[in-house]
């Protein structure tokens, strides 16, 4: 098996390797803390009714690691429209290395874009139809097998933006669909907008990221939302770009 569920994982944790007991009771702490509540609640809503999907990688800097990935990804899309209206796949990695070597949140973020880049890399389907292939457009969005998605990171050296803070390495990919009810022009994501950002406020105890925007909002680059430092600067080119130019120039 290499998708889990939350009832399968509940049932079953004497299964699974210890630092991935660890990691899945953290993140289901984090979200299931009413004393704090986790500002996604889409998220929240989508882990209780056990609708997201887990998958776990043993060493996220390793180039197997992507592929790994790849496969749950590829196993994840066609199914994903049956697991519930918040879905996502949660993949949470044994980072305890990195973290006794102080990886600092910079080079979590190299980490992130070269592992972005290197499942980019493996790739087989064309990438689809309206999503411009240039992430300094709007409307660009991360794909694979011809989905596209939302990808969020969380490392253990966040400190400040607390929001982007996990004892493990965690990524997760929210497909691109679950936003369709949810967005700028419908009333519930309006509402959602209001109490998610009043949530992240007092979760993080520090002002949103100005990068935090609607998707297709003038001005607003998914990209940037996907890793956020834990203070308000961004990178001044989008780095699965500048990775995808190096791989592009190696092969010429």
């Amino acid at each position: 098996m290499n998708l889990y569920t939350k009832s399968w994982i509940e049932r079953n944790n004497h299964e699974l390797e210890s630092w991935q007991q660890d990691a899945y009771l953290d993140f289901s702490s984090m979200l299931l803390n009413e004393k704090k509540p986790y500002p996604c609640v889409p998220g929240k809503q989508g882990f209780v009714g056990d609708m997201l999907r887990f998958g776990f990688v043993k060493d996220i800097t390793c180039k197997e690691s992507a592929i790994h990935i790849a496969n749950l990804l590829k196993e994840y899309g066609p199914i994903s429209r049956e697991t519930g209206m918040y879905a996502s796949l949660v993949i949470l990695s044994d980072s305890r290395d990195l973290e006794r070597n102080r990886t600092s949140v910079e080079e979590y973020e190299e980490i992130f874009w070269t592992l972005l880049s290197d499942i980019h890399k493996v790739d087989e389907a064309p990438w689809p139809e309206g999503i411009p292939k240039d992430p300094h457009h709007t409307a660009w969005e991360f794909c694979f097998n011809g989905e596209p998605y939302f990808a969020f990171c969380a490392t253990p050296a966040h400190t400040s933006r607390k929001s982007r803070h996990s004892p493990y390495f965690l990524l997760a990919f929210q497909p691109r669909w679950v936003f369709d009810q949810i967005n700028a022009s419908t009333t519930l994501g309006q509402k959602l907008k209001k109490v998610i950002r009043k949530r992240l406020v007092d979760y993080d105890e520090m002002e949103a990221h100005p990068s935090l925007m609607w998707y297709g909002q003038e001005e607003n680059y998914e990209w940037k939302q996907y890793f956020l430092r834990d203070d308000d600067t961004t990178p001044s080119q989008c780095p699965f770009m500048r990775m995808k130019n190096k791989l592009k120039s190696i092969r010429h």
